[in-house]
């Protein structure tokens, strides 16, 4: 079996859109932008994928950084627990992770979104998924 559907689903384009959390444990977020940009991801959890009661997701407090390009280890960087990380103008953090889990979304919240402030990609990977699925029956991502 592929891992996509046993392990994971995957959102390419993820920033600013919903990614469902009922379906699965955790997602993890992919961050990058070039050419020693700083940027911004914050988080938000609303109850459906068309943002009903959205709000900021203040649960971040750690999160990993590296060049993107497999040049260099991932480096782990910590903070007070917030909804957004921010990468410098360090090529060394070019690209940036971090997990959140479905567990730490408010009661009656399902849906969770990472919107970079700048030019950066989104990408998102749902795992630990609760039903294991071929790929072309994994139910869509952000519905």
């Amino acid at each position: 079996m592929d891992g996509l559907g046993r392990e994971f689903n995957y959102r390419q384009i993820a920033d600013a859109g919903y990614i469902r959390l009922d379906n699965a444990d955790a997602v993890s977020f992919f961050c990058y932008l070039t050419g020693g940009v700083a940027d911004t991801y914050t988080v938000q959890e609303a109850k459906d994928a068309a943002g009903t009661g959205a709000q900021n997701l203040v649960k971040i407090d750690h999160y990993y950084t590296c060049t993107g390009d497999g040049s260099d280890a991932w480096v782990k960087r910590t903070q007070t627990a917030a909804a957004a990380i921010t990468t410098t103008t360090a090529t060394t953090q070019a690209a940036a992770c971090f997990s959140v889990s479905a567990n730490s979304l408010s009661d009656t919240y399902k849906y969770l979104k990472c919107t970079s402030t700048g030019a950066g990609l989104v990408s998102a990977v749902q795992h630990d998924l609760a039903v294991q699925r071929k790929p072309e029956n994994l139910p869509a991502v952000g519905v």
